[in-house]
């Protein structure tokens, strides 16, 4: 937002709070978490937009709008009326889906958005990137702007339980094979969040009033976290060897029950370029060939673990402003390690 604004100076009928809610995705991996919680809250009616021809279950008590994203109109018309708009897409959606999706929502003339970036520090630009999407995100960012858009961004890091248990090219761990990858000396930490967590943030965001009430106002308020500010929150801070510590607590296994093998972070993270730019066809492990897809995972993944990882403290951490409970770490191992036993994850991202 351009200049500080109080709910005091808009004109009368003005609502300091968010009331209608909503989602693209609200079925899917994470989008499931934000509207589970939204409607805990009691405080938000919530609409789904979905395709005619979409298989997903949409969750009791919330409102559904078909949509065709080959006809914006369809778009504008379900996003009329609504207070604020979260945008979650798979990552095989296509590339310029979410700046079609912003589009119609100024249209509508929705004012709030919440764009599909939820991962680590969008702040740290090298970072960014080196992961390969640093000048699409600003580019995306400044369009959103140019639209008159409000983009509140929820920043949590990658999701720890899918990401323990997503095998090697994620966070190093192949929890069925008992395989490790230490990345360096496995000591670099970052900022990790559960999806529920996520979710959590997002409730908690979409609970907050909008705007100040005045200049004395100093209450945490959403328009707090438009960007180039962020919602930054977190379940743990911690390193692949908290992380391994933790699966040998769950597992009841110990280091010689695992094959651990080290890595320098910067080799790996080059090796996965190079594999992305060349389409994929490098070994992890000398055993499973990447394709674009799982290279590009790679990159990110790799990348996340430099030493100086995200750039985040604890002070740019809002889980205390947000109310967002503590959890217990081998709590959330075991649950990747039901991720791995049951598949889950085998069909993510199809």
């Amino acid at each position: 937002m351009a200049a500080v604004e109080y709910a005091k100076d808009l004109p009368a009928g003005f609502k300091n709070r968010i009331e209608k809610v909503a989602i693209v995705g609200a079925s899917g991996y994470i989008g499931k978490y934000f509207t589970r919680e939204l409607l805990k809250t009691g405080k938000h009616t919530i609409t789904a937009l979905t395709r005619a021809d979409s298989k997903n279950v949409i969750p009791e008590g919330v409102n559904k709008a078909v949509i065709d994203y080959e006809d914006p109109s369809t778009i504008v018309k379900a996003l009329t009326g609504q207070d604020f708009f979260i945008i979650t897409l798979s990552v095989r959606a296509p590339r310029d889906l979410g700046a079609k999706l912003a589009a119609a929502a100024a249209e509508a003339g929705v004012k709030w958005v919440m764009p599909n970036a939820y991962g680590p520090n969008p702040r740290n630009t090298a970072m960014y990137d080196e992961m390969g999407f640093g000048q699409a995100f600003r580019a995306h960012m400044a369009k959103l702007h140019e639209l008159k858009l409000n983009p509140v961004l929820l920043t949590c890091g990658f999701w720890y339980e899918f990401s323990l248990a997503g095998g090697l090219i994620r966070y190093g761990f192949d929890i069925a094979n008992r395989k490790f990858t230490r990345f360096d000396e496995g000591d670099a930490k970052i900022y990790t969040s559960t999806l529920p967590q996520c979710g959590r943030g997002v409730a908690a965001l979409l609970s907050l009033p909008v705007l100040p009430e005045d200049a004395s106002d100093s209450s945490t308020t959403l328009s707090n976290f438009v960007e180039p500010n962020s919602a930054y929150i977190k379940s743990f801070h911690v390193s692949q060897n908290d992380m391994f510590a933790s699966l040998k607590r769950v597992t009841g296994t110990t280091d010689a029950d695992w094959t651990i093998k080290t890595e320098s972070s910067q080799a790996r993270w080059a090796n996965a370029t190079k594999a992305l730019q060349s389409g994929g066809g490098i070994e992890l492990d000398g055993v499973t060939p990447l394709g674009p897809f799982q290279a590009f995972g790679m990159v990110m993944y790799s990348r996340i673990f430099f030493p100086g990882t995200d750039g985040l403290t604890e002070k740019d951490i809002v889980n205390d402003k947000l109310g967002l409970p503590q959890e217990d770490l081998d709590e959330w191992t075991k649950e990747a390690v039901r991720l791995v036993e049951s598949g889950e994850l085998a069909t993510y991202g199809q």
